[in-house]
């Protein structure tokens, strides 16, 4: 593995650390006016989704670790797999659902995403901020109610369930915010 000195961390930046692999969310170089310089990070645990924060003493060494990403297409479910194309070389790539976590719930059949793999294996995906699904199912809206900002629950192609205004209905596509998983906009 090549070796990192704390100096010179960047934001994405891979590292193996004793907990798992991990990625730099920002940092800090701080030297205060008596001590020694340190650099303190915010770091995101690629499997988790975890955030945790460490100090490391400056020109420390730590395990980079290199997370290639790869532009892929999901194809399909298979049971609790899902199916992945690499859209350069065709190769197929069977990633279990404890893998991705909750980034499943905005795949959809035949869309594009970002895979990040490490050592030949699938450690997660990157998602676009917002993605557009169908509503599959949902209550209709009332006639008369309009109260302002009254929401009601939907389900979604990917069995999803936000919360969207009382005008969605069956069928329409809306945009759903995968960092929050709130409705944003019908698309």
């Amino acid at each position: 593995m090549a070796s990192v000195s704390s100096n010179d961390l960047k934001n994405g930046m891979g590292l193996k650390l004793d907990e798992g692999l991990f990625t730099v969310i920002e940092f800090q170089h701080v030297k205060p006016g008596k001590g020694g310089a340190f650099v303190r990070t915010k770091l995101r645990n690629v499997r988790t989704g975890a955030v945790l924060e460490r100090t490391y003493r400056a020109a420390e060494s730590l395990e980079q670790a290199v997370i290639d990403k790869r532009d892929m297409q999901y194809l399909y479910r298979d049971g609790d797999d899902y199916v992945f194309m690499d859209q350069s070389t065709y190769d197929q790539m069977t990633v279990a659902r404890t893998t991705l976590g909750g980034t499943v719930e905005y795949l959809r059949e035949g869309g594009d995403a970002v895979v990040q793999v490490y050592d030949d294996a699938v450690v997660g995906i990157d998602l676009p901020a917002s993605v557009e699904l169908t509503v599959t199912e949902t209550e209709p809206g009332v006639q008369g109610d309009r109260v302002s900002g009254a929401r009601k629950p939907a389900t979604l192609e990917t069995g999803l369930v936000v919360q969207v205004p009382l005008f969605v209905s069956p069928g329409e596509v809306i945009k759903v915010d995968t960092r929050s998983g709130e409705y944003l906009t019908r698309a």
